[in-house]
Formats: C-alpha cells, sequence, structure tokens
C-alpha cells in the first residue's frame, strides 16, 4: 500500500468509528441491489447541476432527489436529469423534508455558503453521507461543528477539493514528499478572473419562483436585492466568503498537502476591492500569507478582476523545496525543475482547465472524486478527502478573510488554529443564526 493510500485509509477509519461498510448491508436491507446508491442534490442552479450530471454518469448511482428553493431552477434540473438518463428525481424546496427519505444514501452540497455546514450537518443527523462542495463552512466554528458531527453520527463526508483524485495531481505529491526537490519549504498559490461589477442592487421583492426564506435558511433574514440571486451572494459576508474560499481553497489546500502543513501559527493578510465601486463587500485583490508550526510559509494571491495569469496559467501553485521548485498549473500536469531552474521532467495531460468557468472546469477528471466518493460508501476505497481535511484547507482561507477584515496579523494555536488573544477577532469565529435555524450537534 502506498503511504498517500495508507495516509488516506487511517484518516478515514479515524473519522468513522472504522466503519468502512456499513452501507453494502443498508442497501441490501432495502430491497436494492448491494451497490446502488441513491444521491439527493442540494442546490443545482450551476455547480449542482454538474454534480448531478457528473454523479449519474457513475455506475450503480441514481439520482433520486432534487432540493433548490427556486421552483424555476427545480423543474430544470428534473427535466435535464430525465432527458440525461430517463429517470424523473423527486423534487424539494427544504432540505429538511428531502434527507427524510428512506431510501437516500447521500447528499451532495452545491447550495450557497452559508447552506454547506448546516446542511451537511442536518443531512448527517438523518443518518446520510455527505458529499459538500468547498468551502465546507461558511465559517470556522461551523468547520468545526461538521467534523464533530461526522464523528458523532458515523457517516462518510467528503469535501469537493477534488484535485485530491486527479492522478497526475497525486503522483506530484508523492514525489515532492519523497524528496524529488529536497524539503519543501515554501509554496505560492494564485487565482485569476475577470469578473464584471455587481452594480448596486435595488431592495425588491423576491421573484414568485424563488422561495427567499429557505435559500437564506440558517442565516439571520435580510431583505432581498436584484443583484444578490443566483451568484453574487459570494462577494457578500452575509452569506458568501469571497474568491478566497470561492477558489482560493483548492490552492490553499494543495499548498497546505505539499508542506506537510496542518494548522497555522500566523496569518496576515492584505487586499481590498479595488477595481469597481458597487455593492461588492469581499475582496477582488488579497494576498494571504500564513506561517506553520514546521517551519513552512504559504502565500495566496487572488485577483478576481484582472486575469493577467501567472507562469503561464490562471490558477496554480509552486513548490519552492531547498534542491529545486516544482509548477503546478492548476489541472493535471505539472513541471519539476531543479536547483538552477532547468526542467528536469514534465508530466502532461491533456484535459483542458478553463479557470473562468464557474461551473465545472474539469469535468471529466471531477469524476474521480464522485467516484472516490461513491466507492468509499460501499466499502470499496477511503476517502481522498476526510471532512477534517477539508476543514484545515477551508480553515486558512477564512482566517485569511479574519486578518483581512480585522486589519492585522493572527495568531493561532497549531494544534486546532483558533486565533489566540485577540477577542475582537475572535467575534468572526461564527456567526448568529436566524431564530429556530440555529446549528446544533
Amino acid at each position: 500500500m502506498s503511504d498517500r493510500r495508507k495516509f488516506i485509509r487511517d484518516v478515514s477509519l479515524a473519522g468513522t468509528g472504522m466503519m468502512l461498510s456499513g452501507l453494502p448491508g443498508f442497501a441490501i436491507q432495502s430491497g436494492r441491489p448491494s451497490n446502488k446508491l441513491v444521491i439527493g442534490i442540494m442546490g443545482t442552479n450551476s455547480r449542482g447541476m454538474a454534480l448531478a450530471k457528473t454523479f449519474s454518469r457513475l455506475p450503480d448511482v441514481e439520482i433520486g432527489y432534487i432540493c433548490d428553493p427556486d421552483e424555476t431552477v427545480l423543474n430544470r434540473t428534473i427535466d435535464a436529469l430525465d432527458k440525461l438518463t430517463g429517470k424523473r428525481p423527486k423534487g424539494f424546496a427544504d432540505v429538511r423534508q428531502m434527507v427524510l427519505q428512506k431510501d437516500m444514501d447521500a447528499l451532495a452540497i452545491a447550495a450557497p455558503d452559508h447552506w454547506h455546514a448546516p446542511g451537511a450537518i442536518i443531512a448527517l443527523q438523518a443518518g446520510k453521507h455527505v458529499y459538500v462542495e468547498k468551502p465546507c463552512s461558511h465559517n470556522p466554528r461551523e468547520g468545526e461543528l461538521l467534523v464533530a458531527a461526522q464523528v458523532k453520527y458515523n457517516k462518510f463526508v467528503q469535501m469537493g477539493n477534488q484535485r485530491r483524485s486527479y492522478p497526475n495531481v497525486n503522483d506530484m505529491l508523492r514525489k515532492l514528499h519523497s524528496g524529488a526537490i529536497g524539503r519543501v519549504y515554501f509554496a505560492r498559490g494564485w487565482y485569476t478572473n475577470n469578473r464584471k461589477p455587481i452594480g448596486f442592487g435595488k431592495k425588491i421583492a423576491p421573484p414568485s419562483h424563488l422561495n427567499f426564506d429557505l435559500w437564506q435558511g440558517p442565516a439571520p433574514r435580510r431583505s432581498f436585492q436584484d443583484n444578490l440571486v443566483h451568484y453574487n451572494w459570494h462577494w457578500f459576508w452575509h452569506w458568501g466568503t469571497g474568491e478566497a474560499l470561492n477558489n482560493g481553497t483548492h490552492m490553499i489546500d494543495l499548498m497546505r498537502w505539499g508542506l506537510h502543513a496542518d494548522y497555522p501559527t500566523q496569518v496576515v493578510s492584505s487586499g481590498g476591492r479595488f477595481h469597481y465601486k458597487d455593492d461588492w463587500e469581499t475582496p477582488d485583490t488579497q494576498v494571504i500569507n500564513v506561517n506553520f508550526p514546521n517551519n513552512t510559509a504559504c502565500t495566496w494571491e487572488g485577483r478576481s478582476c484582472n486575469i493577467f495569469e501567472s507562469e503561464g496559467s490562471g490558477t496554480g501553485v509552486v513548490f519552492y523545496g531547498e534542491n529545486g521548485t516544482v509548477v503546478y498549473g492548476g489541472g493535471n500536469s505539472y513541471k519539476l525543475f531543479d536547483y538552477a531552474g532547468k526542467l528536469v521532467s514534465e508530466v502532461k495531460d491533456g484535459s483542458v482547465f478553463d479557470p473562468s468557468n464557474r461551473v465545472s472546469p474539469f469535468d471529466k477528471l471531477d469524476e474521480n472524486h464522485l467516484q472516490n466518493f461513491c466507492q468509499t460508501i460501499r466499502g470499496q476505497d477511503q476517502l481522498a478527502s476526510p471532512i477534517l481535511e477539508g476543514h484545515k484547507s477551508t480553515l486558512i482561507p477564512q482566517l485569511g478573510n479574519i486578518a483581512f477584515r480585522t486589519g492585522r496579523a493572527l495568531n493561532c494555536d497549531p494544534t486546532n488554529g483558533r486565533i489566540l488573544k485577540d477577542p475582537e477577532a475572535m467575534k468572526l469565529w461564527k456567526r448568529s443564526y436566524e431564530k429556530g435555524w440555529e446549528v446544533m450537534v
């Protein structure tokens, strides 16, 4: 067994009470073929639709249920899957009702960020496995609660940091960890786009096809405005988490993995909403610098409104080691250079990557991650990204956002990432909830 497989196996077992083969027995008892999985999808306007289509291509997987508070989106998704698979999923507006379906094995969540951890915990409490898109939580406390819920309810939870299942990325990490460029001590990641202004929204009544109360769910109620749904919520702190978690999570996850790092000791961040004047609250330009206790560091740069590439790619990571450098361009390819900067080897993949694609820039490669999730439920694999690992990689950009919003460096406990001796910053560690929607484990 490879070192990576052993590591993943150990982490998966530790987080699931060593119950790797629980579901096949359940499936047999329910009268279904032992390998068949029934999946429900929550939030299908864009990324959720892509997940639904990808899951539906997998063997012995059925999309049985769809949840979306927008009736137009819900019906469009059901019609598309009916045409694609010949089976018509049942639709719900409220995820709390959908997870009560006895034949549903797992919930995949692609709703807005403020729903990720609450939706996952609701599903776990109903006895479902969970695939949750990144970021796995809106704020650090929700990440801690999700990790605790996974242990308590003894189900599998995988985050959508799909590069953990890309074959050549795994090969790259094996080489890094085996000393191909000596000890890796620093990593630099980036993301670019050319997002346009969102204007100044007007407070109006929600459209008749949108249940805005269910769309807000656990978030304290705010008025609907016409520049919020379906995508621009990303740039409002109340519902979203900005580019740092929208796309930075992916590269930060790889950097942390490559550096053998867990929780940070210090996080600082600078940036702002520089390009346009509008309702956009989160930074459109941001740099997050992170120090780890194992004498390593990383930096992530996000440019939402300037798509100029770095190292020939709109997104990627460079790993710097004592004896060389590895350059990763965001897809399934990478280059290894020696200490003098000479190209030693290059691993190529033909998949085309489009960093501006908001839905599924690597559809076929992403399929590996979903298949890994399904095979783990069946007891035939181990999670590529157990939720504890997902939480660690989500926490770092969350800390970056807290550092940005407070305007100062955060010193952190290296055993859990919690902010030390800064009560004001710790106020952003968690959020308040709409009455009746409190998140509890």
